[in-house]
Formats: structure tokens, C-alpha cells, sequence
């Protein structure tokens, strides 16, 4: 079996606090809930997936009171959008606004765009460039 160049993407990760998590997501960057679900036993866990509809990749977010792991993320653990435009620094207010925190990410990637800590740590760079002339 070859795996379909189209394949939906999901990205899970663990949060301390989903709904600050998913305010930095939605508030700040604009993704939408796509579902959500509360943990019906002690062994399932909470959960919200965020996204666009017509996208082919979504954030899977859990968490709650029967999670046993906690977020750990390094300054190498990057979600990057690829926006093919300069940086609006009214996104990045939006998303400070929502909890992030405005971060240095390295030589590269401070030249191509911008570096966002979410509440959980986890870091999401927006950058200027395209994928096709991304190298």
C-alpha cells in the first residue's frame, strides 16, 4: 500500500488547559472547531480538534483530568503555515492577545517570519514564505 499524497494530517497534543489552548487556536489564528467531545470515562480524555473544514490537516488537542502525560514540547516542536505573504503584525497581536507569547526561533526562521509560543508551550510559526520556495 502507498500512502496518498492527500492524506488527511492530524497533530495531537496533550494541553494543560483546553480552553486557553483552543482560544490561542481559534481567537488567535483563526481555525475553527471541528469537534469536540468530554471524556465519558476515567480512562478517555477531553478533546478538541481544530482546523478548516476544507483543509487536509487538523489539531487534535486533549486533555482533562485523565490525562496522565503533560505537554513537552522543545523549541524544535513547530507547527508552520506557510502564508506566502509578509507577516501581518496584527495577527501576531491577536495571537499574544489569546495567550501566546512572542518568541525568537533562530537565525532562519526570525528572517522568514514569526515565532508564537501557545499557552502549552508548543511553538507555531507563521512564515512569509511558500512551500514551493521554502528550502
Amino acid at each position: 500500500m502507498v500512502v496518498d499524497s492527500n492524506a488527511t494530517i492530524r497533530l495531537a497534543r496533550p494541553s494543560r488547559d483546553l480552553a486557553a489552548a483552543e482560544r490561542f487556536y481559534v481567537q488567535g489564528l483563526g481555525l475553527q472547531v471541528l469537534y469536540r467531545a468530554a471524556a465519558e470515562s476515567a480512562d478517555e480524555h477531553d478533546l478538541v480538534m481544530l482546523g478548516w473544514p476544507h483543509a487536509s490537516w487538523h489539531l487534535e488537542l486533549v486533555g482533562g483530568p485523565g490525562l496522565d502525560v503533560s505537554p513537552s514540547s522543545t523549541t524544535e516542536d513547530l507547527l508552520v503555515l506557510y502564508l506566502s505573504a509578509p507577516i501581518d503584525e496584527s495577527l501576531v497581536a491577536r495571537l499574544e492577545m489569546n495567550g501566546g507569547r512572542r518568541v525568537a526561533q533562530g537565525k532562519y526562521w526570525d528572517r522568514w517570519g514569526v515565532t508564537v509560543e501557545d499557552p502549552d508551550g508548543y511553538r507555531l510559526t507563521l512564515s512569509s514564505r511558500s512551500w514551493t520556495n521554502a528550502g
